[in-house]
């Protein structure tokens, strides 16, 4: 019988294995010397844990909290804004990933840019404006690249394909981020609450578990790099459970599957060759963090479109609309259902801040699969 799709993810959503798994939480959690609240940085597992129920499947002692785990979430409105700005740009294509069409910024959306002429295109790949590029030589094709360590090797890729083939007409706007050192700012506000954390699956498939052992050895906080099936998670939340009954603070990958040590050794020597940290990054709610983003070598400053267009470009922050805790929820400090204009002023039709926009958002989880007051 051929091998269907289903077949290869069914073991990881079967119930009663997920029941059994509770029925080991619930035990262990009797145990628990104090209550547990566990951060998953992914926007995958926020979506995981919000779609199959997980929560109610949860004793009342072990809590999830949100993180910035959502590529498109994170970025400020004044990036938002450049994206805007570079669009609306004569003899300008401007291509990006789907999630950033609706993102609202200061001068309106992609989708409200594209909507007064700019030719604004969306793609799955990022080598698809080879493509672009071929069909317009005439125009420059501006890749407004985002994402996390999972995403960053496949801009890497198109950015070598460029220089080796020698096109002229593709330029870049990085605004691809680490989540390590997102992670540690999170740990170092002193009003945090986070007591362990559910590693993130694709970044870690990329970048190895290696960048997460600072956590348990520096703050002492838990790691468990968890894949995003419904099991995955209630397994990763067990190992977690189990480290704080037998008093250990460790990392451990429960994604063994997809992930190790090392990582994907080609990919990391590809960003390596090409990109190196920023000084600093502006997160969304999390303000400027030290070394957390990725900038183009000075040496392919002729294909840096921040280099190119920095005279449009504006330098200032913008803070989100007054009404909108966005920064609240990617802090872990809020979940949605605190915000006032929830389900009302801001849905997935009409998104006031980025949680409600993007598929990995907090917000579009809790629009999506119901609303749970359990995070």
């Amino acid at each position: 019988m051929a091998l269907k799709l289903k077949n290869l993810y069914d073991d990881f959503r079967d119930a009663d294995t997920i029941k059994a798994f509770a029925k080991i939480i619930a035990q262990d959690a009797k145990k628990l010397p104090k209550n547990i609240n566990i951060m998953e940085v992914c926007g995958g597992h926020t979506h995981t844990i919000m779609k199959y129920g997980i929560l109610q499947l949860l004793p009342k002692n072990i809590r999830f909290i949100h993180g910035p785990g959502c590529p498109v979430c994170i970025i400020p409105k004044e990036r938002i804004d450049h994206a805007y700005l570079l669009a609306m740009q004569e003899n300008v294509i401007l291509v990006s990933l789907g999630d950033m069409i609706k993102v609202p910024a200061s001068h309106g959306s992609l989708s409200d840019a594209r909507s007064k002429g700019a030719d604004v295109r969306f793609v799955y790949s990022p080598m698809d404006c080879v493509t672009i590029a071929q069909d317009n030589p005439s125009k420059n094709i501006i890749f407004f690249a985002i994402g996390f360590e999972t995403t960053t090797p496949m801009t890497a890729a198109l950015v070598d394909f460029v220089i080796q083939k020698g096109i002229k007409n593709i330029f870049f706007h990085i605004n691809h981020v680490t989540i390590p050192e997102a992670m540690s700012a999170l740990l170092l506000d002193p009003d945090n609450k986070i007591d362990a954390f559910l590693g993130p699956s694709h970044v870690s498939v990329i970048s190895g578990s290696k960048i997460y052992e600072e956590f348990p050895r520096d703050y002492n906080s838990p790691v468990v790099v968890s894949g995003f099936e419904p099991v995955d998670v209630m397994q990763s939340i067990s190992m977690i459970v189990k480290q704080f009954v037998e008093n250990r603070c460790e990392l451990e990958i429960e994604y063994k599957r997809a992930v190790h040590y090392e990582g994907n050794l080609k990919a990391q020597k590809l960003i390596l060759h090409y990109f190196e940290k920023a000084q600093s990054f502006r997160w969304r709610g999390l303000g400027d963090i030290p070394k957390s983003g990725l900038k183009l070598k000075p040496e392919y400053n002729a294909y840096d479109a921040e280099v190119i267009y920095k005279n449009i470009l504006p330098t200032k922050p913008i803070d989100d609309h007054k009404l909108c805790i966005c920064g609240d929820i990617l802090k872990g400090k809020a979940n949605p259902l605190q915000c006032s204009i929830f389900g009302t002023a801001c849905k997935p039709t009409s998104p006031i801040g980025s949680c409600m926009v993007s598929s990995e958002g907090a917000c579009a989880a809790y629009y999506k699969y119901g609303k749970s007051d359990n995070f």
